[in-house]
């Protein structure tokens, strides 16, 4: 193999299942942007015009994050960490308040989302702590500081705030968990997050009952019983988390997101009240889901989707983009596009676990991981099986940060793996 070949060999069956999502992305926002006029490639005050642009400078990023040293990504993920913190700070001096969410620098007619830019940056600050020889995850100092390094862009995203993509950064845990962090990590999340839903779900008394009747099934069938401490502190800490979290949904959390779940968990039994919900806050996920049901199992075709191009669906070319998807190219499309998800993250997880350095490992997995959750989100939340939640779908929705954000993301990992195949 000659020195000058090895810059070239990549896996390129990563990158087409990039390209086909992209281009099938753009196609979809084509349509949720389509109002019958004569389509207009180069006209820029058309959404889908704007997005070709973005397409095109994403080439240009791609190049560019190629044909950089693989090696600079891990050196200087500190640095490209800190600069992050920096812009998410600056914008709450200089930045631009949109639906009520100050996430956006204002860029003569464009503007610049750098939250979308952060989850990169996170990824590598991670991915470069953690493989540090000095840094064993299974001590509990260790997870602390790799906490704080998740933590502080989640916090400043929140505090603009945009609890949607606050929610991504727990696609970190899945990482760690991969490199060692302890199972009871995993038990204890999945049991408050079931905690808080039943609690919320069918009220405190019925949480407290079934927590009490489970704790003493297996205090008692156990052969040698531990601690009478342990149960009690069990049935303590499930007391104060059903009472904080019925307290914090009624009393701090704001009113749209209250509204959100509500609906997602149908607490509201007045008839009234729930028609006008549906109206109100239910009213895109509602419009989501006729669209999605009326494209059958065929869809009614490219350009087609009545109610896609009769602007039925709020924001159908953003967060509910999906929706188009289902109308226009019915269950075939919306399972073909599942399915490339699906390939991509595995390739992608595939890829991860052949690296040769735990800095490449789990920055793919932190790539894999991303992707995952705001896949999951994304299409959960259009077809009303989680909140209402405003996240991307990516490669799909509408935006320059957010394409180019997971462009960077994907193809620095690409361009990672690509020096395990030029190894000589």
């Amino acid at each position: 193999m000659r020195q000058t070949d090895r810059h070239y060999k990549f896996d390129w069956l990563t990158i087409i299942l990039f390209f086909i999502l992209v281009g099938f992305g753009w196609l979809n926002i084509l349509s949720a942007t389509y109002g019958g006029e004569t389509i207009e490639y180069f006209n820029l005050s058309k959404l889908y015009s704007k997005q070709l642009i973005f397409i095109g400078f994403s080439l240009v990023l791609i190049v560019f994050i190629l044909s950089i040293n693989g090696k600079f990504y891990e050196r200087f993920s500190s640095i490209i960490y800190l600069a992050s913190l920096l812009l998410l700070a600056g914008l709450f001096v200089f930045g631009k308040n949109i639906n009520g969410a100050t996430s956006w620098y204002p860029i003569g007619s464009f503007t610049l989302q750098p939250g979308e830019f952060a989850k990169v940056a996170t990824a590598l600050a991670v991915a470069k702590y953690v493989s540090d020889l000095n840094t064993d995850i299974k001590k509990f100092n260790d997870q602390l500081k790799t906490l704080a390094i998740i933590a502080l862009p989640a916090l400043l995203v929140l505090l603009q705030p945009d609890a949607g993509s606050t929610l991504v950064y727990g696609a970190f845990f899945f990482v760690l968990y991969r490199e060692g962090l302890p199972h009871i990590y995993l038990i204890v999340g999945a049991l408050l997050i079931a905690l808080s839903i039943f609690s919320l779900k069918f009220g405190i008394t019925s949480t407290l009952l079934i927590t009490t009747t489970l704790v003493a099934l297996y205090y008692f069938t156990r052969k040698k019983r531990p601690s009478i401490l342990q149960p009690i502190t069990v049935l303590f800490l499930s007391t104060a988390l059903a009472f904080g979290v019925r307290f914090f949904y009624e009393n701090i959390l704001p009113e749209h997101q209250k509204d959100r779940i509500t609906v997602w968990l149908s607490l509201e039994n007045d008839p009234e009240k729930l028609e006008k919900m549906k109206k109100t806050v239910a009213y895109n996920l509602n419009e989501s889901e006729k669209a999605i049901s009326s494209g059958g199992f065929k869809g009614k075709g490219f350009l087609e989707g009545t109610r896609t191009t009769g602007n039925f669906v709020p924001e159908q070319e953003t967060d509910y983009i999906f929706s188009t998807v289902g109308e226009e190219w019915g269950f075939i499309g919306s399972f073909l596009t599942v399915l490339v998800f699906l390939l991509l993250i595995i390739r992608i997880l595939i890829l991860a676990e052949r690296q040769k350095t735990q800095f490449s490992r789990m920055y793919g997995y932190a790539v894999g991981s991303i992707l995952f959750l705001h896949f999951m989100i994304n299409i959960g939340m259009v077809m009303g099986l989680i909140p209402t939640i405003g996240i991307p779908l990516p490669f799909f929705s509408y935006g320059g940060s957010g394409l180019w954000g997971f462009t960077i993301l994907v193809f620095i990992f690409i361009k990672l793996d690509s020096n395990r195949i030029n190894e000589w």
